[in-house]
């Protein structure tokens, strides 16, 4: 079972596939160019909030030794983007970010909503035509702290310094004990031990940073903050599998979101506004579908009649659709279903996207729109930026989207579903100043909103420590940045966020 979710999970990728395949083993040349040679430092201005800002980047890698032996088994590229003129390092909050996967560089965040230079998409976040472009990004986090975006092994150019170290990195408890290994040589190597310190993941890399809260915690690295993207943290919440019925409850809203934004809905719920109309969801989601489908083949002919009549007016999918699927439809058999008449599908990642199958029959979509709207953008874009502007040359390939991870991902679990939230339960109860800002896209269909929130309040934390998570919600998908209005709005509320987070 473990091994059958590895592709299903890579929230990055296209279409899931029914079990992992491994890919690429890196050529042999590609670890030997990697060097310790000293970082690559280049300086830069940007005007970002009105203001001048002179920051220089840090590029390069940490080695990562074996703790008995000393040998290097691992190197982990980073850029690091540090504010100039900063005399006192407590005042200056430090921020580690990654992207999720596993398997995905951290080029997401990076060029999408955190740096000061990111990839030009159109207003609305669609692919623009090429040849790609970065710009300035006004709402770079840099004018609030500065930023280490850090790529795990078998992600962008980090690689095990030998083949036979690699599947010690590719796991849930390898890959947090590596990446907190990097955190800790950054801060003794750049003398920040004594910053406010944050992390911000998102993705599969909110499942790390939930993971990496107490373990750094554990080794003397408290947190002021974490900053959940595009959230997962129980994979029961998401994974569509036999017997596991809670990942349809908790999609269900934003099937109606989908469903509204594309005009699916019967007229007297598609002239609400979406926060209203996803309420009644909700509340139809978690009261009525849920219950229903503890007892689906003992409802009664009016029960079933009442909660189909409801599925549908909700979703935007005909009543003989929902019946044939006994009330279950899954992700692609919705994606597929939803534009079948005007033989178009709808995306994962961000379900306004729409896509062209060779046909519209079948009952799973052929490849997720909004990966391949962004994919080829991003990939050219860093590939002239890493070069031109951060002055770092390679010939080896940056893994920005898998071809690094060369064996099975160990999800450490017995149960057959990973789940890292306990260990953020566990972080913020030893360290109750640690605040979480959960952000949420509507149109997000790998990570979606209503299992983010189910996953919180199945912490069992105290009311009291509850109170330290912030929700924000944004009419975009899993890279909600990636539309000009939620990129904006992103930067507002995470501005905030730090302020509270470590100003007393």
């Amino acid at each position: 079972m473990i091994a059958s979710i590895l592709l299903p999970l890579l929230f990055l990728f296209q279409t899931p596939t029914v079990s992992p395949r491994p890919t690429e083993t890196p050529k042999p040349a590609e670890t030997a160019v990697q060097k310790d040679d000293a970082p690559v430092v280049t300086k830069h201005t940007a005007k970002i909030g009105g203001r001048t800002l002179n920051y220089s980047v840090t590029t390069g890698f940490m080695p990562i030794k074996n703790a008995v032996s000393g040998d290097t088994e691992a190197r982990i590229f980073y850029m690091a983007y540090t504010l100039d003129g900063v005399n006192d390092p407590k005042t200056r909050p430090l921020m580690f970010s990654f992207n999720g996967g596993p398997g995905s560089a951290s080029v997401w965040l990076h060029l999408g909503a955190l740096g000061p230079r990111r990839v030009k998409m159109l207003d609305d976040g669609m692919m623009p035509p090429p040849p790609y472009e970065l710009v300035d990004n006004d709402a770079s986090w840099i004018d609030e702290t500065d930023i280490v975006f850090i790529d795990p092994v078998g992600t962008g150019y980090s690689r095990a310094a030998k083949q036979e170290y690699a599947s010690k990195f590719f796991g849930i408890n390898g890959d947090i004990e590596s990446v907190g290994e990097f955190i800790r040589l950054y801060l003794g190597r750049s003398e920040r031990w004594s910053s406010p310190l944050f992390l911000v993941g998102e993705s599969y890399g909110t499942t790390r940073a939930a993971g990496l809260s107490n373990h750094l915690f554990e080794r003397g690295i408290g947190l002021n903050g974490i900053i959940l993207i595009s959230t997962v943290m129980n994979f029961q919440s998401i994974r569509f599998a036999e017997n596991n019925d809670l990942p349809l409850v908790l999609i269900f809203p934003s099937y109606t979101a989908t469903a509204w934004y594309h005009k699916r809905l019967p007229a007297e719920l598609q002239r609400k506004p979406l926060k209203d109309v996803l309420k009644e969801s909700e509340e139809f989601a978690a009261n009525v579908y849920g219950p229903a489908l503890m007892r689906i083949d003992r409802l009664t002919p009016a029960d079933k009649q009442s909660l189909l009549e409801r599925f549908s007016s909700l979703t935007g999918l005909s009543r003989t659709f929902v019946e044939q699927n006994n009330f279950r439809v899954d992700l692609g058999e919705f994606n597929k279903e939803l534009l079948r008449d005007q033989r178009r599908t709808t995306g994962r990642l961000d379900s306004r996207f729409l896509g062209f199958d060779k046909d519209s029959a079948g009952d799973d979509v052929e490849f997720d729109p909004s990966m391949s709207a962004i994919r080829t953008p991003y990939t050219a874009a860093f590939n002239d930026y890493i070069r031109r502007d951060l002055n770092y040359k390679s010939d080896i390939e940056y893994y920005i989207l898998g071809g690094g991870i060369t064996s099975p991902w160990n999800w450490n679990t017995s149960n057959g579903y990973a789940d890292t939230s306990q260990a953020l339960s566990s972080a913020m109860r030893k360290n109750p100043y640690m605040k979480v800002f959960v952000g949420c896209g509507y149109y997000d269909m790998a990570t979606p909103y209503f299992a983010a929130e189910y996953s919180v309040s199945a912490m069992n934390l105290d009311p009291q420590l509850r109170q330290n998570f912030t929700f924000n919600y944004y009419e975009a998908g899993h890279m909600m940045y990636i539309e000009k209005n939620s990129l904006q709005k992103l930067k507002n509320d995470v501005s905030g966020f730090i302020r509270n987070a470590f100003r007393k």
